[in-house]
């Protein structure tokens, strides 16, 4: 699904919920700035709009002159953010937290030193109990700052200065090895973006020389929950590229157990939770470990009905993305294709709600998905339908790998719909593809073979011969370490059994 052009003001506005509108309504009376109200009625206007077209703000606010409007537009934006910011300061604890520090800034600067300092003891507290390493930090460093500067009260207190210089020492080793294993999942997840899974042992070599060299000089003792959780994710993702599940799924696993064992971490981040459900999910799907997926699958829709009232905006669209992928895989695992597409419709809905917030990538993923669906459903218009959407977008260098296996996936759809003059264009522009992505694997050869062989049959007895015969070559390859992705990605033996058993 493109990503259609917008206005970032209008997408703002677009997305207030009614108390977040009410809110701002009451905010911006209180300001005593407001007397023409223009950015009121401005707001008012692209509340109403189905779309953004500058034409139509001119001429319905006459008023307004051309030159002004994007000093208006940005005086509006200003005033959205902060009604927003005051109204999730008592819902947001990390937001709470940085005004109450601002609140600390502001009665240094009057010159109470002392309040000051007792107020970022208390928060600094606080922020120890978020573990908010980055504002823990800050706020060590700012009493610091006061207690250099001014002699306080609070030199009288034994140990005082040295317990706070320790503190700060620590925090400052804490806060470097957060960002260091922070760095180490970006790069390592990018790495997976880029490239996807490994395709033989060179790929081998250089993905763990890349993991080894990035993991050294981080420190991987006594580290908090959090950088426990961050840990794990870069070996998650590191055994994902190398397609070693079961490791992989022992990561993910340690991961989610981490809020178990520490459920106040639930509530602070539901974000990172809903992730540890969502790659545990993955991992016993790709494993087809039925059981323990639906035990699993149960668990996360029960936590999202109970915490769903308390997501904000950007949790939704996560649960959303995580829950609805499960689902899907969930359908495909009991082989229940017409029933995992009743729930396409409410899945494109919201692809169309979120499409300024979801990237090329998510959407991609859930086209492939939808695809697959109507595959297996023997809905091949509608397969072909959302394959064309993968190959058509114009990002080629985002997951290569997926990209392929939708064209394959796209051909055999007009196998199944007997497009034998189609196919030889087809099949010869799919090669080119892959000798540009340099992914062409011994699953896709056979495949691809097997198309431009068999693609002129009109027996179903001479048909199913010939699949009896990829079979056989199909199951040579099942467990071979690096051909894992094409199965993960194509069940080809579930299409191949199936024609055999017509």
């Amino acid at each position: 699904m493109p990503k259609q052009k917008s206005d970032l003001l209008y997408s703002l506005v677009q997305s207030l919920t009614k108390s977040e509108k009410r809110h701002f309504k009451l905010y911006v009376n209180r300001l005593a700035s407001n007397e023409d109200g223009l950015f009121v009625r401005l707001f008012d206007l692209l509340d109403q709009m189905d779309s953004y077209e500058e034409k139509v703000i001119l001429k319905k606010l006459q008023d307004l002159k051309k030159r002004q409007l994007s000093n208006i537009k940005r005086h509006l934006f200003s005033q959205i953010l902060k009604s927003l910011r005051l109204l999730y300061a008592n819902k947001d604890q990390f937001v709470r937290l940085r005004e109450q520090v601002d609140y600390a800034h502001i009665l240094y600067s009057k010159g109470f030193y002392r309040q000051s300092l007792k107020m970022l003891d208390r928060l600094k507290q606080e922020s120890q109990k978020l573990q908010d390493g980055l504002n823990t930090l800050h706020i060590i460093e700012f009493q610091k700052y006061i207690e250099e500067r001014h002699i306080t009260r609070s030199r009288r207190v034994k140990n005082r200065m040295e317990n706070l210089l320790d503190a700060s020492d620590i925090q400052r080793k804490v806060v470097s090895n957060t960002i260091r294993l922070t760095n180490l999942k970006l790069k390592i997840h990018g790495l997976y973006i880029k490239m996807g899974h490994i395709r033989d042992e060179k790929d081998h070599f250089v993905v763990k020389e890349y993991f080894q060299s990035s993991l050294s000089g981080i420190q991987t003792e006594q580290l908090s929950p959090r950088e426990s959780i961050f840990l794990h994710q870069s070996y998650m993702w590191y055994y994902y590229i190398l397609l070693d599940y079961n490791q992989c799924y022992i990561h993910a696993k340690a991961w989610l157990d981490l809020f178990d064992t520490y459920p106040e971490m639930i509530d602070r981040d539901p974000d990172l939770y809903m992730r540890g459900y969502s790659y545990t999910l993955s991992l016993l799907y790709y494993q087809k470990k039925k059981k323990p997926f639906y035990r699993h699958l149960k668990a996360f829709e029960e936590y999202s009905d109970r915490a769903m009232r308390d997501f904000n905006e950007n949790s939704k669209i996560i649960n959303f993305i995580y829950l609805y992928s499960a689902k899907i895989n969930a359908a495909i695992l009991r082989g229940d294709y017409h029933e995992g597409i009743k729930i396409v419709p409410y899945i494109l809905k919201q692809l169309k709600k979120y499409q300024l917030q979801l990237d090329p990538h998510r959407n991609m993923v859930f086209n492939y998905k939808i695809a697959w669906l109507y595959f297996g459903a023997e809905s091949y218009d509608r397969c072909i339908e959302h394959c064309n959407r993968i190959i058509n977008q114009k990002h080629d260098y985002l997951r290569a790998d997926l990209q392929c296996y939708a064209r394959l996936l796209h051909l055999m759809a007009h196998y199944e719909l007997h497009h034998t003059e189609l196919l030889p264009y087809l099949i010869q522009s799919v090669k080119r593809f892959f000798i540009k992505m340099d992914d062409l694997n011994s699953v896709q050869k056979r495949l691809l073979h097997f198309l431009s062989k068999y693609r002129y049959i009109t027996s179903k007895k001479e048909e199913k011969h010939a699949f009896m015969e990829l079979q056989k070559d199909i199951s040579v390859l099942y467990e071979h370490p690096y051909e894992k992705r094409a199965f993960q990605h194509l069940d080809i033996m579930f299409w191949i059994e199936k024609k055999i058993r017509q």
